[in-house]
């Protein structure tokens, strides 16, 4: 099983606000309440992602939690290399693009190759970059040369002050909506930590500060051919870091995890989002004295 350390954060208080940036119509950070990043995993078919991205825009639109629409047209970073990786990119935006007409809220997808970012940024309002590939001065620079949003994963090799590396690099091409997503740590073989002592570090950097709080509970290739994990965990992960003040979250969602084609093991069940941010908002309005 994997091992999930909590360091304490401290004393319940709001800290400083870190820059706003905006994705599409969604702002996260500037002190505001905290936003979602929130989809299935990876493109099954148009059907899928629609009605899925429809569910989750009424449960976020309920809970009163802007939502950006996450789901991706490649995997290319699969356990397996006979495991499923999506649909490729243009039929991957195509579907992105019906759903940011068609629902109105901003949509985000990863790239992992330069020649990505272009065609990737006419459609969705926020370029991903997978955890593995943080360094890879290249792509970071393609993607913050199209003055998109871009969404940073932290290595599960990185410490926490080398954040600011990873997020100058976006800065210095002269794109500010640059945001840092902690996904957990490597700690041993197949395991992995969060640290949340290490959460006012990556925030003092001022750029907004995500949570995912599924890819956190991954035991990488855990299953042999593909990555295990434990949701059932993920609702505590993403309560402390609420208390710790992050910017957002980012929760990847499916109606049937169990015999979702990636990342099942981690992925929340769908009908328990509703509930969990409604205990997320709680918690937020306690931080901060509200």
């Amino acid at each position: 099983m994997a091992t999930h350390a909590v360091i304490a954060c401290g004393a319940m208080q709001h800290p400083s606000p870190t820059r706003e940036v905006a994705i599409g119509s969604v702002r996260l950070g500037g002190g505001r309440p905290f936003a979602i990043i929130a989809g299935p995993c990876v493109i099954e078919s148009r059907e899928h992602c629609l009605r899925h991205a429809e569910a989750i825009s009424r449960i976020a639109a309920a809970s009163d939690v802007p939502l950006v629409f996450k789901s991706s047209f490649d995997k290319a970073n699969r356990t397996s290399g006979r495991a499923f990786r999506g649909l490729g990119i243009d039929e991957g935006l195509r579907i992105l693009a019906e759903v940011k007409r068609d629902l109105g809220v901003p949509v985000l997808t990863d790239v992992h190759e330069s020649a990505h970012c272009a065609p990737c940024a006419e459609v969705v309002d926020c370029l991903q970059i997978p955890a593995f590939l943080c360094r890879q001065t290249d792509l970071l620079l393609a993607a913050a040369a199209t003055g998109v949003a871009v969404n940073v994963k932290k290595g599960q090799f990185l410490a926490p002050e080398d954040v600011g590396n990873v997020l100058d690099k976006v800065l210095a091409a002269g794109n500010p909506n640059a945001l840092i997503t902690e996904r957990g740590t490597s700690f041993g073989y197949r395991a992995l930590v969060v640290d949340f002592a290490g959460f006012p570090t990556m925030r003092a950097f001022g750029q907004p500060l995500v949570f995912d709080a599924t890819h956190s509970v991954q035991r990488p290739g855990g299953a042999g051919t593909s990555t295990a994990g434990d949701r059932t965990k993920v609702p505590y992960l993403a309560r402390a870091a609420v208390a710790c003040g992050v910017d957002g979250l980012f929760l990847e969602v499916h109606e049937d995890p169990d015999h979702a084609p990636s990342d099942g093991p981690n992925m929340l069940q769908l009908d328990t989002l509703a509930p969990l941010l409604q205990q997320l908002r709680a918690v937020e309005r306690a931080a901060r004295g509200e």
